[in-house]
């Protein structure tokens, strides 16, 4: 049987995630679009309404949130500023994994410690060289007795400069391609660690993107996340959790376009009748409304799927390039829908649609997903 209702504790989640956002991030959003500078105030904030760490089992001191409940969280906080929304939805992702792929005794010191004494976290993929192209990954970490010597440069590295830890990833013999691929834990005061420059982004500014070099960091073999040449694997399936949680996110930001689109249509008169009753502007509504349904169907059966361990990497593709996309149009159709009003900054739109470029780029460009799509097809074809 399928049941689409959110039970009773879910909509209290929700209902949390709308309050603390809309009284917590959204007075806030154009400020911080403005400046560029992390929200320190409103990320501890959440971290005290246990917003930070859902995805984390109650037993290591987290949320212990199941897959839906994270997605509700995602859209409601980028509803009010994705920018914002990502400098906390981010933690959950670098936690990813030490939660499924890291010892007992890691998750047990490492994850608790982060919960309770709220400490950020960020995820180290991305090199100058290797972006969609995981595989192509240049850092490297040379085992020399009980420690590896981590060097290399990551870039476009959500809360890199604000994290107080990073899961890292390098390659421990870079003739072994993908199968070289390791993930390790390092913390940011290590000798050796330090940050780069901060990106000036188009969108979500408030989120604060940067360089993370590595120049001879030792890091000891305990600190290893998984064995040796299962970093890949970890990096998949890592996106594999988190790729239904950008399409919600993205599903909030297109939400908040319509709505406000919505209420100018409404209002907005031209010819003597609201542009809402004009059928050129009405169907533009339409077609959001219908793709912003669509899109969060698809976010949440993604999320069920890998919920249930089963394997949702064609789900978490499509739901992500789906999303990212349609966020883009519905952006772009609410700046259209308020005219020149809705290119200027003191209308909400113009931001929205700054914010929603990135969901066709990051983990994962729009291209990647439809090749993973295709490959799974090819899959269940042969």
């Amino acid at each position: 049987m399928i049941d689409f209702s959110l039970s009773e504790e879910q909509q209290l989640i929700q209902k949390m995630a709308r309050d603390f956002a809309q009284s917590e991030i959204l007075p806030h959003a154009a400020d911080f679009d403005r400046s560029g500078d992390y929200p320190e105030e409103i990320v501890r904030k959440a971290f005290q309404a246990d917003l930070v760490y859902g995805v984390i089992p109650e037993q290591y001191g987290g949320g212990g949130l199941g897959a839906l409940d994270q997605l509700l969280i995602a859209e409601e906080l980028s509803a009010a500023c994705a920018g914002i929304g990502s400098c906390i939805a981010i933690n959950s992702l670098a936690a990813i994994p030490l939660i499924y792929f890291g010892s007992e005794k890691q998750k047990e010191s490492l994850l608790s410690m982060i919960c309770t004494e709220e400490k950020k976290m960020a995820l180290c993929v991305t090199e100058p060289g290797a972006g969609s192209d995981v595989s192509s990954i240049s850092s490297t970490a040379k085992k020399i007795g009980a420690k590896y010597i981590l060097n290399g440069n990551k870039t476009f590295i959500t809360n890199g400069g604000v994290a107080d830890y990073y899961i890292v990833f390098a390659s421990i013999d870079r003739a072994l391609g993908h199968k070289g691929i390791t993930a390790f834990w390092v913390p940011r005061d290590l000798p050796g660690v330090s940050v780069g420059k901060k990106e000036d982004k188009m969108g979500q500014r408030a989120a604060n993107t940067t360089d993370v070099i590595f120049d001879q960091v030792e890091i000891p073999e305990t600190d290893r996340i998984g064995e040796e040449g299962q970093g890949f694997k970890i990096i998949m399936q890592t996106f594999n959790h988190s790729r239904p949680g950008v399409g919600a996110s993205a599903v909030g930001v297109a939400r908040s376009a319509m709505e406000y689109a919505l209420k100018y249509a409404s209002e907005r008169e031209q010819f003597g009748l609201p542009i809402l009753m004009h059928q050129a502007v009405m169907f533009m509504l339409a077609d959001m409304a219908k793709d912003i349904e669509a899109g969060r169907l698809l976010a949440w059966q993604a999320a069920w799927k890998g919920s249930q361990g089963l394997d949702n990497s064609k789900e978490a593709a499509i739901a992500k390039v789906f999303c990212g996309d349609m966020v883009m149009r519905v952006t772009t159709d609410a700046v259209q829908v308020l005219g020149g009003y809705g290119y200027i900054k003191d209308y909400p739109v113009e931001k929205l649609m700054r914010d929603a470029k990135v969901f066709q780029i990051y983990e994962g460009t729009a291209q990647i997903q439809r090749l993973l799509i295709g490959r799974a097809l090819m899959k269940d074809l042969f």
